[in-house]
Order: C-alpha cells, then sequence, then structure tokens
C-alpha cells in the first residue's frame, strides 16, 4: 500500500481523540502515513468533556487542552453534526476507509428496577446532567421545585449532581453554564439534598478530591451520620488496598465527628441504605422507601429487614450510564456494550473484518477519562496487527474527498475542526462580555451558524 492507512472514528470524545492519537504515534503514521476523519453526531467535539463533565470542574474540562493538540494535526479531520447511521452508515464507512473504530461512549441512564421508578418526579442522572450541560437535544428547562431531593448511588456523578442541586444559581454563573441553566437553578428550591448508598464508606466510589469538594461551597453543609461509619473485614482490607478508597474514608468520618453548621443547604451522605421503592401520590413522588442493610464481613451487605421512608419530592438515579445499540454492529443489551476480542468486534464467532471499539462502548461505564488511553492503545495496536496481516477490507473510494462529497450529496450540514474554533471564540466572546470565561452556545442552529457550517445548496425545483 502507497498511500495513507485510511481510518474513520465515530464519536469524537476522549476515546476517539485518544484512538487518533495512538494512531498518529505508531510506525504506520511514518509509513505509509495515516489519514484519520472523526466523525461526530454533535456539532461540537469532546464528547462526555463538554456534555458529561460539571460546569463547576474546569480542572477536568482542562483535558480539552491536550485533545486540541491531537486535533490540531494535519492527518486528521473532524466532520461534526454528522450522525450514525442516518448521515452515514456501516456500509458507506467501509466504502471509504480501510478501517472503522466505534468510539461511541454511553449517555443514558441505566435502568433500575424498583417500584415508583416512572413517577413524575423520578429522573435519570445523565438527563439532568445533559440539561445543565447544555445538550442541544434536551428540554430548555428542567423541574426544580423539590425541596427535599433524594440521589441514588455513590459515585462521582451521584456527587455533581447533588453538589449543583445544593449550590445557589449564582454560585455557578462564573461557570460556563448557559443562560437558560443559569435561569432554570435561580428557581431552584431544594433545601436538602439526601445521597443515599446501598453499601458502606468503604465502598463508595467517590473521587476523594470530588468528595472534598463539596465542602467548599459557603452554602452546602454536609452532613454524614456517625452511625453509617462502619468496617468489616472486607472493608478494612479494601482500605489498606486501596489509597483512594482509604482517603474517601478518612473524609467521611472527619465530617461524621464533627459539629453541625449553619450554612442553608444540607447535603446528607447516608449509607447503608438500600432504596427499595419510589413511593407516589397522584402519580407524583412523595417518598423513598429504603432498607437498611449490614455489612456481611466480605464488604458486601445484606439486608436488615429495617425499613425508613424518607420524605422526598423527587429523586435521581445516578447508577451508571448505558450505550445506545448501534445499527449494523452486535450488541450486548446485559452490559450496553459491543461484544469484542481486545477491541476487534466479534459478530457470531467471528471477528468483522476491519471494525474495531474503543472507550466505553468497548468495556462499559466505569473509570476515569485517563483510563481510556490503554483502550485506546489495545484497540489501535490489533488494527495495526490485522492491517499488518492483511485482514483489513480494501475501500472502493479511499480519497479523502470522496467523504465530503458524499456528506455534501446527503445534504449534511457538516462542521469542521476549523469550525470548533470559530465556535470556541464566539463562546468565549459571550462569556467575556459577561466577565466571564465562556457562555455556552446551546441550540444546535446556533453552533452550526457559529462554526460557519458547510450548508447544503438548495436543489432546484422539480420542473
Amino acid at each position: 500500500m502507497t498511500r495513507p492507512v485510511r481510518v474513520a472514528i465515530v464519536g469524537a470524545g476522549p476515546a476517539g481523540i485518544y484512538a487518533a492519537d495512538a494512531l498518529l504515534k505508531s510506525e504506520v503514521c511514518q509509513d505509509p502515513g495515516v489519514s484519520i476523519d472523526l466523525f461526530e453526531r454533535m456539532p461540537a467535539p469532546f464528547g462526555l468533556i463538554r456534555y458529561g463533565v460539571a460546569p463547576d470542574h474546569p480542572r477536568i474540562k482542562g483535558i480539552v487542552k491536550a485533545l486540541h493538540q491531537v486535533l490540531d494535526k494535519p492527518q486528521i479531520r473532524l466532520f461534526g453534526n454528522v450522525s450514525y447511521p442516518d448521515d452515514i452508515d456501516l456500509d458507506d464507512l467501509r466504502s471509504f476507509y480501510d478501517a472503522v473504530i466505534f468510539s461511541t461512549g454511553a449517555e443514558a441512564d441505566r435502568s433500575l428496577d424498583v417500584p415508583g421508578i416512572e413517577l413524575d418526579g423520578s429522573y435519570g442522572a445523565a438527563e439532568f446532567v445533559s440539561w445543565y450541560d447544555g445538550h442541544p437535544e434536551v428540554p430548555r428547562t428542567w423541574p426544580l421545585t423539590a425541596e427535599k431531593v433524594a440521589v441514588l448511588g455513590v459515585g462521582n456523578v451521584a456527587l455533581d449532581v447533588a453538589r449543583v442541586l445544593a449550590k445557589t444559581a449564582d454560585e455557578l454563573l462564573p461557570t460556563e453554564i448557559p443562560d437558560n441553566v443559569y435561569q432554570g437553578l435561580k428557581q431552584n428550591k431544594a433545601l436538602e439534598v439526601h445521597v443515599f448508598g446501598r453499601r458502606g464508606p468503604a465502598q463508595a466510589k467517590f473521587s476523594p478530591m470530588e468528595l472534598r469538594e463539596l465542602d467548599h461551597s459557603p452554602n452546602i453543609e454536609v452532613i454524614v451520620n456517625p452511625e453509617d461509619i462502619e468496617y468489616d473485614e472486607g472493608s478494612i482490607a479494601t482500605r489498606r488496598e486501596n489509597k483512594q478508597a482509604n482517603m474517601v474514608a478518612q473524609t467521611l468520618e472527619n465530617w461524621a465527628i464533627r459539629d453541625a453548621g449553619d450554612r442553608p443547604h444540607k447535603l446528607f451522605l447516608h449509607f447503608f441504605e438500600s432504596p427499595v421503592e419510589i413511593l407516589g401520590e397522584d402519580g407524583k413522588v412523595v417518598a423513598l422507601r429504603t432498607e437498611r442493610t449490614e455489612l456481611d464481613g466480605t464488604g458486601n451487605v445484606r439486608g436488615t429487614g429495617r425499613f425508613t421512608d424518607w420524605d422526598m419530592q423527587s429523586v435521581y438515579r445516578a447508577v451508571g450510564y448505558y450505550s445506545e445499540e448501534l445499527p449494523k454492529l452486535p450488541f450486548d443489551v446485559a452490559s450496553g456494550t459491543v461484544p469484542h476480542e481486545a477491541g476487534r468486534v466479534i459478530a457470531g464467532d467471528e471477528h468483522m473484518a476491519s471494525v474495531y471499539v474503543t472507550g466505553w462502548i468497548k468495556r462499559g461505564p466505569i473509570g476515569l477519562i485517563g483510563h481510556t488511553k490503554g483502550d485506546a492503545n489495545e484497540t489501535v495496536a490489533c488494527l495495526l496487527e490485522d492491517r499488518a496481516a492483511g485482514r483489513l477490507a480494501e475501500p472502493a473510494t479511499p480519497a479523502p474527498e470522496a467523504v465530503e462529497a458524499f456528506l455534501e450529496s446527503r445534504n449534511v450540514r457538516y462542521t469542521t475542526w476549523e469550525g470548533w474554533h470559530k465556535l470556541d471564540a464566539h463562546e468565549q466572546a459571550l462569556g467575556a462580555a459577561q466577565g466571564r470565561e465562556r457562555i455556552k452556545v446551546v441550540e444546535r442552529d446556533g453552533m452550526l451558524d457559529a462554526s460557519g457550517a458547510f450548508v447544503p445548496a438548495e436543489r432546484p425545483a422539480d420542473v
């Protein structure tokens, strides 16, 4: 092969960009070279960093700077606002590229099978995160009338949801939140936010830094019940073997023994409370019922048969994300992932030639953003191994300009990497006018206009 190896990556979040970076750092990039196109459903890149990280966490959003350096490379093109499979499907991609990597992540909420989950006032955390992060495909308003709110789960997403609900709108105003989110949060009635975990402090999945940040707000009083500070042999072993788990447990212990303060909003962290039912009246949430659990010696818990009804007007489940099924690819419904071996997609008992996965669609929504690099390296190594062995299918039309012609023939209004720079500058200018770093544009058309997106030519009317 004398031409560059052509690779399509579907999904321009961290997982997809890390895969592109791995290709650029490989020997094949030197000879015969690589040509990489990233396809992204949103008009802007960066996936979960733009639409999944809380706005008051600019430290995490700083990862974008490193991703910028990858996308700035001349071997990479970005096609934003291009949806798989509506605008381009697997057969189309195979006709243009030697290999296709899917890195579509996970945006939906994992289901929770408890009675009452369908009640008005019961929400998925991912829905709420998408709202406050200005996702163009969610409603512009959010019902924030509950004074007492429950959050189910003890991971970082649960902390994000609880923190945003407990903070004031003015605390969040210096961040990049869109105007509609600020106006919505100004109407927030929440005075108490209760986070519930089924197991104990040693099993919480919080990051130590994110947990400590709860206590930095002048408006949030974090409260931990001393009776919830309990460990068994399994828990002690976890603390001994896992530095982060030990730091989390220490923070919770310190909060449990301190005197209560007088900050206006209360954020309770409850452990050993397993949600069993959401109670309703007239179709609306009025309470959460939990069963008290106890440690069994291994770090796991069992029910005690003691139940508590907590007065709540809304419940958010933060029990994990779930990936959408991708047409023309196999899918494991239980795990919400595409079956694979080291990133090679498996259909039945065979590898699908030239088709790969990386990121959460590959391994499920676990780990931090940085863990995605290892996924990408493994997947790209398999792709390059298959190329060396002659197992990649030859595309019919590998010329880079064929892709642009195809999208334009479909009247797809796509954005580019140059367009992202325009949108980025536009959002920063909006922020500068109000003394803020950035104000995020929410509407899809607004993003496309600011990006200078390709505008399909009007077709002549039929004569």
